[in-house]
């Protein structure tokens, strides 16, 4: 089991930047592909970003294209969404998830329902 810890989320102006990070118990780390999701007020948590285990695979959802990028460090256990450009529809609650279910290196998965193990979440703001 792993168990993630999200940090990073806070007040941010449109056009501004944010790092979130999002740390991982366990030495197992890199046995697990890694997604980043957000759950805005009254919608349904959606796909932000995944990560395959080698970190060299990534996929991204049309709304952070060219805008956020997700990146880990097997090292350190932490998996990261680097978010420029941020516009008020980016307000949500992040939140890091990690599965093991896709198979290979170069697998990331855009399914919140392949995800077994769920940060708590952060809160991004993003005021106009």
């Amino acid at each position: 089991q792993v168990q993630l810890v999200e940090s990073g989320g806070g007040l941010v102006q449109a056009g501004g930047s944010l790092r979130l990070s999002c740390v991982a118990s366990g030495r197992t780390f890199n046995n697990y592909v890694m997604g980043w999701f957000r759950q805005a007020p009254g919608k349904e948590r959606e796909f932000v970003a995944t990560i395959s285990r080698n970190g060299i695979i990534t996929y991204y959802a049309d709304s952070g294209k060219g805008r956020f990028t997700i990146s880990r460090d097997n090292f350190k256990n932490t998996v990261y969404l680097q978010m420029n450009s941020l516009k008020p529809e980016d307000t949500a609650d992040y939140y890091c998830a990690g599965t093991t279910r896709p198979a290979g290196s170069y697998s990331g998965s855009s399914r919140s329902g392949e995800y077994d193990y769920w940060g708590q979440g952060t809160q991004v703001t993003v005021s106009s």
